[in-house]
């Protein structure tokens, strides 16, 4: 099973609001995941995180990330320890990333299936125009060292570059850019 991760719990402070509150960002969001071949979806919250809750559907699955202001790495760690025992590997996507479609996560998500490796032991993430960005599969192999790296706002970008990580090209399709400001 391939769970998508969506992280949605900062606070937005040059957005002048939590991203999760943006537009349709967050159902968007859930919605990319899915049709990109997750088999479910858990999205962190932390910021206004009932106002956040109140947009989505009530089946929806939620963790929130109490300590989400110490960054991104907070959520992604809370995201990870709230996934089930059943799920192989993550796809880790940002909820700010309004241009990256199903398309980009297909392709992500399609790295586990055809490296011949089991997708728990999978590191793979999508890049544009060479240039590494979300989302990020993480196989379950990885988890732990991924939670014990995930520190203030870097995330597993420490861990990402002290391994190997197949890179997915996807600048045909998106251009990857996160949006911090209207």
């Amino acid at each position: 099973m391939i769970s998508g991760l969506l992280l949605a719990a900062g606070a937005g402070r040059r957005m002048g609001k939590p991203k999760a509150l943006v537009d349709d960002w967050l159902v968007r969001s859930i919605g990319v995941l899915r049709e990109g071949g997750c088999d479910d979806v858990l999205v962190v919250l932390g910021a206004s995180a009932e106002e956040a809750r109140a947009l989505l559907p009530a089946d929806q699955r939620v963790a929130v990330a109490e300590d989400w202001d110490e960054g991104m790495g907070a959520s992604l760690r809370g995201g990870l320890e709230a996934l089930g025992p059943d799920v192989q590997a993550a796809v880790v996507h940002l909820v700010d990333l309004p241009d990256v479609g199903a398309d980009v996560v297909a392709r992500v998500v399609s790295t586990s299936s055809t490296t011949g490796t089991d997708s728990s032991a999978g590191l793979a993430r999508a890049a544009y125009h060479g240039v590494p960005g979300h989302p990020v599969l993480i196989g379950r192999d990885h988890w732990d060292g991924v939670i014990e790296a995930a520190v203030g706002d870097q995330g597993a970008r420490g861990y990402l570059e002290a391994h190997d990580v197949r890179l997915v090209e996807c600048g045909d399709l998106a251009g990857g850019a996160d949006v911090d400001r209207r």
